[in-house]
Protein backbone atom coordinates (compact mmCIF):
# COMPACT_ATOMS: atom_id res chain seq x y z
CA UNK A 1 0.00 0.00 0.00
CA UNK A 2 1.01 3.71 -0.93
CA UNK A 3 0.60 5.47 2.29
CA UNK A 4 2.29 6.71 5.25
CA UNK A 5 1.62 7.74 8.45
CA UNK A 6 -0.45 10.97 8.30
CA UNK A 7 0.32 13.94 10.04
CA UNK A 8 -1.69 16.67 10.86
CA UNK A 9 -1.38 20.06 8.63
CA UNK A 10 2.01 21.68 9.72
CA UNK A 11 2.25 25.68 10.40
CA UNK A 12 -0.14 28.32 12.67
CA UNK A 13 -4.33 27.27 12.89
CA UNK A 14 -6.60 30.01 11.42
CA UNK A 15 -9.13 31.13 13.59
CA UNK A 16 -12.56 29.34 13.75
CA UNK A 17 -14.93 30.10 11.29
CA UNK A 18 -17.90 32.37 12.18
CA UNK A 19 -20.95 30.25 12.49
CA UNK A 20 -23.31 33.16 12.74
CA UNK A 21 -22.00 34.63 9.73
CA UNK A 22 -22.07 31.21 8.13
CA UNK A 23 -25.66 30.80 9.06
CA UNK A 24 -26.86 33.94 8.05
CA UNK A 25 -24.69 33.57 4.40
CA UNK A 26 -26.44 30.17 4.08
CA UNK A 27 -30.01 31.36 4.55
CA UNK A 28 -29.50 34.47 2.45
CA UNK A 29 -28.02 32.40 -0.52
CA UNK A 30 -30.58 29.61 -0.63
CA UNK A 31 -33.46 32.15 -0.41
CA UNK A 32 -31.43 34.23 -3.38
CA UNK A 33 -31.93 31.40 -5.63
CA UNK A 34 -35.87 31.12 -5.72
CA UNK A 35 -38.04 33.16 -7.78
CA UNK A 36 -41.86 33.63 -6.38
CA UNK A 37 -43.11 31.20 -9.13
CA UNK A 38 -40.64 28.22 -7.99
CA UNK A 39 -43.03 28.19 -4.70
CA UNK A 40 -46.19 29.14 -5.56
CA UNK A 41 -46.54 32.75 -4.79
CA UNK A 42 -47.62 35.33 -7.64
CA UNK A 43 -44.97 37.93 -9.00
CA UNK A 44 -47.22 40.94 -9.16
CA UNK A 45 -43.71 42.51 -11.69
CA UNK A 46 -42.55 45.02 -8.82
CA UNK A 47 -38.93 45.87 -8.76
CA UNK A 48 -36.98 43.49 -6.79
CA UNK A 49 -33.54 45.32 -5.36
CA UNK A 50 -32.37 41.60 -4.91
CA UNK A 51 -32.42 38.20 -6.41
CA UNK A 52 -34.54 35.61 -5.45
CA UNK A 53 -37.41 35.86 -2.52
CA UNK A 54 -37.75 38.71 0.66
CA UNK A 55 -37.71 37.75 3.55
CA UNK A 56 -41.32 38.64 4.20
CA UNK A 57 -42.28 35.97 1.25
CA UNK A 58 -39.95 32.94 2.67
CA UNK A 59 -41.79 33.58 6.45
CA UNK A 60 -44.84 33.88 5.24
CA UNK A 61 -43.73 30.25 3.39
CA UNK A 62 -42.34 28.64 6.26
CA UNK A 63 -44.96 29.75 8.61
CA UNK A 64 -42.86 32.11 11.08
CA UNK A 65 -42.94 35.97 11.99
CA UNK A 66 -40.82 37.99 9.43
CA UNK A 67 -38.77 39.35 12.59
CA UNK A 68 -38.08 35.48 13.94
CA UNK A 69 -36.68 34.95 10.45
CA UNK A 70 -35.08 37.89 9.67
CA UNK A 71 -33.21 36.82 13.34
CA UNK A 72 -32.45 33.55 11.89
CA UNK A 73 -31.34 35.02 9.12
CA UNK A 74 -28.90 37.35 10.85
CA UNK A 75 -26.90 34.47 12.36
CA UNK A 76 -29.37 34.68 15.77
CA UNK A 77 -30.46 30.24 15.47
CA UNK A 78 -30.36 30.45 19.69
CA UNK A 79 -33.43 28.29 20.97
CA UNK A 80 -34.70 27.96 17.27
CA UNK A 81 -36.59 24.50 17.06
CA UNK A 82 -36.14 21.68 14.83
CA UNK A 83 -39.57 22.30 13.57
CA UNK A 84 -38.62 25.27 12.57
CA UNK A 85 -35.91 24.77 10.89
CA UNK A 86 -37.86 21.49 9.24
CA UNK A 87 -40.57 24.48 8.13
CA UNK A 88 -37.68 26.84 6.48
CA UNK A 89 -35.73 24.05 5.04
CA UNK A 90 -39.51 22.75 2.93
CA UNK A 91 -40.15 26.62 2.13
CA UNK A 92 -36.28 26.72 0.71
CA UNK A 93 -36.72 23.86 -0.65
CA UNK A 94 -33.46 22.32 0.51
CA UNK A 95 -31.51 19.40 -0.16
CA UNK A 96 -31.41 16.71 2.39
CA UNK A 97 -27.75 17.24 2.45
CA UNK A 98 -28.55 21.37 2.75
CA UNK A 99 -30.76 20.48 5.63
CA UNK A 100 -28.24 18.89 7.33
CA UNK A 101 -26.01 21.86 6.96
CA UNK A 102 -28.53 23.89 8.09
CA UNK A 103 -29.22 22.36 11.28
CA UNK A 104 -25.68 22.36 12.01
CA UNK A 105 -25.15 25.63 11.64
CA UNK A 106 -28.21 26.34 13.64
CA UNK A 107 -27.78 24.12 16.95
CA UNK A 108 -24.09 23.04 16.65
CA UNK A 109 -23.21 20.22 18.44
CA UNK A 110 -20.53 20.72 20.94
CA UNK A 111 -17.11 18.90 20.01
CA UNK A 112 -14.26 18.73 21.90
CA UNK A 113 -11.31 20.33 20.72
CA UNK A 114 -9.56 16.70 21.37
CA UNK A 115 -11.99 15.23 19.00
CA UNK A 116 -11.20 17.52 16.34
CA UNK A 117 -7.71 17.86 16.68
CA UNK A 118 -6.80 14.38 17.17
CA UNK A 119 -4.47 12.42 14.37
CA UNK A 120 -6.95 10.59 11.93
CA UNK A 121 -6.15 6.71 11.96
CA UNK A 122 -7.24 4.14 9.18
CA UNK A 123 -7.94 0.93 10.88
CA UNK A 124 -5.48 -1.65 10.01
CA UNK A 125 -8.12 -3.74 8.46
CA UNK A 126 -9.15 -1.37 6.31
CA UNK A 127 -5.73 -0.90 5.23
CA UNK A 128 -5.68 -4.54 4.24
CA UNK A 129 -8.72 -3.98 2.31
CA UNK A 130 -7.14 -1.26 -0.17
CA UNK A 131 -4.36 -3.93 -1.00
CA UNK A 132 -6.27 -6.33 -1.59
CA UNK A 133 -8.40 -4.06 -4.22
CA UNK A 134 -6.40 -5.39 -6.92
CA UNK A 135 -6.50 -2.94 -9.94
CA UNK A 136 -9.31 -1.37 -8.26
CA UNK A 137 -8.16 2.58 -7.28
CA UNK A 138 -9.01 3.02 -4.02
CA UNK A 139 -8.45 5.64 -0.83
CA UNK A 140 -9.44 6.30 2.42
CA UNK A 141 -10.44 10.39 3.13
CA UNK A 142 -10.72 12.08 6.37
CA UNK A 143 -11.51 15.58 7.44
CA UNK A 144 -10.72 18.30 5.80
CA UNK A 145 -10.56 16.44 2.61
CA UNK A 146 -7.27 14.82 3.42
CA UNK A 147 -6.20 12.07 1.36
CA UNK A 148 -5.15 8.87 4.67
CA UNK A 149 -4.01 6.21 2.68
CA UNK A 150 -4.43 4.56 -0.74
CA UNK A 151 -3.51 1.82 -3.21
CA UNK A 152 -1.33 0.86 -5.72
CA UNK A 153 -3.48 1.64 -8.28
CA UNK A 154 -4.45 4.70 -6.84
CA UNK A 155 -1.58 6.02 -7.14
CA UNK A 156 -0.98 4.77 -10.89
CA UNK A 157 -3.90 6.61 -11.55
CA UNK A 158 -4.21 9.79 -9.52
CA UNK A 159 0.04 10.17 -8.68
CA UNK A 160 2.09 8.92 -6.30
CA UNK A 161 1.08 11.05 -2.90
CA UNK A 162 3.56 9.50 -0.83
CA UNK A 163 5.99 11.86 -2.70
CA UNK A 164 3.64 14.56 -0.69
CA UNK A 165 4.44 16.01 2.43
CA UNK A 166 1.82 14.64 4.44
CA UNK A 167 0.29 17.94 4.74
CA UNK A 168 -0.31 18.23 1.26
CA UNK A 169 -1.58 15.26 1.05
CA UNK A 170 -5.56 17.17 0.73
CA UNK A 171 -7.84 16.96 -2.15
CA UNK A 172 -8.77 20.63 -2.01
CA UNK A 173 -4.42 21.85 -1.90
CA UNK A 174 -4.13 18.83 -5.10
CA UNK A 175 -7.52 20.73 -6.77
CA UNK A 176 -6.82 23.95 -6.58
CA UNK A 177 -3.05 24.41 -6.21
CA UNK A 178 -1.93 21.89 -8.53
CA UNK A 179 -2.18 22.90 -12.33
CA UNK A 180 -1.30 18.99 -13.44
CA UNK A 181 -4.55 18.45 -11.50
CA UNK A 182 -6.37 20.64 -13.89
CA UNK A 183 -5.44 18.42 -16.62
CA UNK A 184 -6.56 15.51 -15.04
CA UNK A 185 -9.50 16.08 -14.64
CA UNK A 186 -12.15 16.68 -18.05
CA UNK A 187 -14.58 18.60 -16.05
CA UNK A 188 -12.47 20.27 -13.46
CA UNK A 189 -15.01 22.73 -12.54
CA UNK A 190 -17.54 20.05 -11.23
CA UNK A 191 -14.39 18.03 -9.43
CA UNK A 192 -13.43 21.56 -8.29
CA UNK A 193 -17.15 22.14 -6.49
CA UNK A 194 -17.46 18.89 -4.95
CA UNK A 195 -14.77 19.25 -2.97
CA UNK A 196 -16.00 22.57 -1.93
CA UNK A 197 -19.08 21.19 -1.63
CA UNK A 198 -17.39 18.99 1.19
CA UNK A 199 -15.57 21.74 2.59
CA UNK A 200 -18.23 23.55 3.43
CA UNK A 201 -20.07 20.59 4.75
CA UNK A 202 -17.60 19.81 7.17
CA UNK A 203 -17.20 23.40 8.16
CA UNK A 204 -20.98 22.91 9.09
CA UNK A 205 -19.82 20.04 11.68
CA UNK A 206 -16.94 21.50 12.66
CA UNK A 207 -17.25 25.61 12.56
CA UNK A 208 -14.72 25.27 15.44
CA UNK A 209 -11.72 23.36 13.74
CA UNK A 210 -8.99 26.06 13.58
CA UNK A 211 -7.20 24.06 10.63
CA UNK A 212 -10.14 24.15 8.43
CA UNK A 213 -10.18 27.63 8.79
CA UNK A 214 -6.58 27.74 8.26
CA UNK A 215 -7.12 25.42 4.67
CA UNK A 216 -10.09 27.90 3.75
CA UNK A 217 -7.92 30.91 4.82
CA UNK A 218 -4.77 29.43 2.54
CA UNK A 219 -7.15 28.76 -0.37
CA UNK A 220 -9.36 32.00 -0.52
CA UNK A 221 -5.35 33.67 -0.92
CA UNK A 222 -3.78 31.81 -3.79
CA UNK A 223 -6.54 30.61 -5.74
CA UNK A 224 -9.29 33.19 -7.40
CA UNK A 225 -11.58 29.45 -8.65
CA UNK A 226 -11.64 28.08 -4.37
CA UNK A 227 -12.89 31.81 -3.22
CA UNK A 228 -15.65 31.98 -6.11
CA UNK A 229 -17.06 28.79 -5.60
CA UNK A 230 -16.66 29.24 -1.60
CA UNK A 231 -18.83 32.24 -1.59
CA UNK A 232 -21.65 30.18 -2.84
CA UNK A 233 -22.14 28.45 0.10
CA UNK A 234 -23.25 25.38 -1.67
CA UNK A 235 -23.29 22.01 0.17
CA UNK A 236 -24.15 18.17 -1.38
CA UNK A 237 -23.24 15.09 -0.95
CA UNK A 238 -21.87 12.87 -4.20
CA UNK A 239 -21.66 9.00 -2.80
CA UNK A 240 -21.20 7.92 -6.62
CA UNK A 241 -21.07 9.20 -9.63
CA UNK A 242 -18.65 8.96 -13.16
CA UNK A 243 -15.10 11.12 -13.68
CA UNK A 244 -13.70 11.25 -16.21
CA UNK A 245 -9.81 11.72 -16.36
CA UNK A 246 -7.18 12.65 -19.00
CA UNK A 247 -4.30 10.30 -17.78
CA UNK A 248 -0.30 11.70 -19.49
CA UNK A 249 0.19 7.94 -20.09
CA UNK A 250 -3.23 5.99 -20.85
CA UNK A 251 -5.18 9.36 -22.53
CA UNK A 252 -8.97 9.17 -21.49
CA UNK A 253 -10.26 7.41 -18.84
CA UNK A 254 -14.28 6.81 -18.20
CA UNK A 255 -14.11 5.54 -14.40
CA UNK A 256 -17.29 5.07 -12.37
CA UNK A 257 -16.67 6.06 -8.52
CA UNK A 258 -18.53 4.70 -5.21
CA UNK A 259 -18.05 6.56 -1.63
CA UNK A 260 -18.44 4.40 1.30
CA UNK A 261 -18.55 6.32 4.97
CA UNK A 262 -17.18 3.84 7.64
CA UNK A 263 -19.35 2.91 9.90
CA UNK A 264 -17.04 3.38 12.83
CA UNK A 265 -16.00 6.53 11.52
CA UNK A 266 -18.35 8.69 9.47
CA UNK A 267 -15.83 11.20 8.76
CA UNK A 268 -13.72 8.94 7.10
CA UNK A 269 -14.61 7.75 3.40
CA UNK A 270 -13.56 5.09 1.56
CA UNK A 271 -13.76 5.41 -2.10
CA UNK A 272 -13.57 3.18 -5.30
CA UNK A 273 -13.08 3.44 -8.97
CA UNK A 274 -13.96 1.01 -11.63
CA UNK A 275 -14.21 0.91 -15.35
CA UNK A 276 -17.35 -0.79 -17.53
CA UNK A 277 -15.89 -4.38 -18.53
CA UNK A 278 -14.55 -4.52 -21.52
CA UNK A 279 -14.21 -1.05 -22.34
CA UNK A 280 -11.05 1.16 -23.38
CA UNK A 281 -10.98 2.36 -20.01
CA UNK A 282 -10.64 -0.93 -18.54
CA UNK A 283 -7.97 -1.90 -20.67
CA UNK A 284 -6.03 1.30 -19.74
CA UNK A 285 -6.23 0.45 -15.72
CA UNK A 286 -4.87 -2.91 -16.89
CA UNK A 287 -1.73 -1.10 -18.47
CA UNK A 288 -1.72 1.31 -15.59
CA UNK A 289 -1.47 -1.93 -13.64
CA UNK A 290 1.49 -3.27 -15.02
CA UNK A 291 3.42 0.70 -14.49
CA UNK A 292 1.88 0.25 -10.72
CA UNK A 293 3.15 4.16 -8.94
CA UNK A 294 5.34 4.73 -11.47
CA UNK A 295 2.36 5.51 -14.25
CA UNK A 296 1.56 9.06 -13.44
CA UNK A 297 5.52 9.86 -13.66
CA UNK A 298 6.48 8.14 -16.86
CA UNK A 299 3.34 9.60 -18.82
CA UNK A 300 4.80 12.94 -17.61
CA UNK A 301 8.07 12.35 -18.57
CA UNK A 302 6.55 10.92 -22.15
CA UNK A 303 4.86 14.67 -22.67
CA UNK A 304 7.79 16.57 -21.92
Amino acid sequence: MNEQPFQEIAGEAGQPLDRRAELSEFLRTRRARLKPEDVGLPDFGRHRRVPGLRREELAQLAGVSVAYYTRLEQGNGRNVSAEVLDAIARALRLSDAEHAHLTHLAKPKQHKKKQTARPQHVRVALRHLLDMLDGVPAYVTGRRADILVWNRMAAAVFGDWAELAPGERNWARLVFLRPEYRELFVDWEQKAIDIVCMLRMDAGCHPDDPRLSALVGELSVKSPDFRRLWATHDVKEKNHGVKELRHPLVGDLDLRFESFRMADDSEQALITYHAEPGSASAEALRLLASWGTDATRAGANAQS
